[in-house]
């Protein structure tokens, strides 16, 4: 089952809900500080896993995922394991970018992952699930998608213009700019962002 969410029109002025979205799930990895050496502990784990068995794409977001949920009152990750919260957090990463599929690269399977946190697969499952729900996670989710596949993510260009979903690749320029300042489409098409 893919998960969908629903976009807002080019034309409404009312970017209410999506400004409450991008306030809690900034790409920013400042934190609290009373959340700071949870923080640390857990991106040391993240980003040992995925520049080990993924690459740096995962690890960004896995930083990103950690932020947000340590920005988040009362944090989650306050109580439990680190070990568990990491792999739940690259896991859930890897649920949103297909990572457990073998015709993806990189792929991994999610028992393997599981084993390189030190964390049993049904642990890892649980709170990948936990971490996918505190975020609002879904497959292909444009928030939680590696920057370099944005381009065949076809969830990250869908807006609705006048009750139609469109693709926003093929509207009117002046369209793409007004999507793009709402935040509705991650990059204006032909001005992709430098990776990296």
């Amino acid at each position: 089952m893919v998960h969908t969410r629903r976009r807002q029109a080019v034309k409404i002025p009312s970017a209410t809900q999506q400004e409450a979205i991008m306030a809690r799930i900034s790409p920013s990895e400042k934190v609290p500080k009373q959340m700071q050496d949870i923080f640390h502990a857990i991106v040391a784990l993240t980003d040992t896993v995925c520049t080990t068995h993924l690459d740096e794409e995962y690890a960004h977001l896995a930083r990103q995922a950690t932020a947000a949920l340590c920005r988040q009152r009362p944090s989650p990750l306050a109580t439990g394991r680190v070990q568990t919260w990491a792999c739940g957090i690259v896991y859930a990463v890897g649920f949103v970018n297909f990572l457990f599929d073998k015709s993806q690269t990189p792929s991994m399977r999610a028992a393997d992952l599981c084993a390189a946190f030190g964390v049993s697969q049904s642990t890892g499952a649980a709170k990948a699930k936990a971490v996918r729900d505190a975020l609002d996670m879904g497959q292909m989710d444009p928030r939680w998608y590696r920057p370099s596949k944005m381009d065949d993510n076809a969830m990250a260009w869908m807006i609705m213009v006048n009750g139609f979903i469109v693709d926003a690749r093929s509207m009117p320029r002046d369209l793409q700019e007004a999507a793009y300042a709402k935040g509705l489409i991650p990059y204006l098409p032909g001005s992709r962002p430098r990776q990296g």
